[in-house]
């Protein structure tokens, strides 16, 4: 299903969201603040590739899109997330979350 949203002339909303609220998820690349983020600079790193949250909020953008509101638990940060930007943890097989140590707990 994530790859249909690789593309952006994809409806998303069209479909049920990706993730869950309270879903465990972890960030797929480097996120740096595009502007909408208060309180750091434009192009400032937000989310590491790795980083490791829970989806607190569901919303949408431009009505196509789903964004995550995101905690990332262990910088405090909550930050917007598209679905092609993350991956669940709560739902991986147990030798791919052995292989993610610490951050998949």
């Amino acid at each position: 299903m994530m790859g249909d949203f690789q593309n952006e002339d994809a409806i998303e909303v069209a479909c049920a969201p990706s993730f869950s609220i309270g879903e465990r998820v972890i960030a797929r690349s480097v996120i740096r603040n595009d502007g909408t983020y208060t309180g750091k600079n434009m192009g400032e790193l937000l989310v590491n590739k790795g980083d490791a949250g829970y989806v607190t909020r569901i919303d949408m953008f431009l009505q196509r899109f789903y964004i995550y509101a995101v905690h990332f638990v262990e910088t405090d940060r909550k930050v917007g997330m598209r679905a092609k930007e993350l991956c669940t943890l709560d739902y991986l097989p147990d030798d791919v979350l052995a292989c993610l140590g610490e951050r998949a707990t």
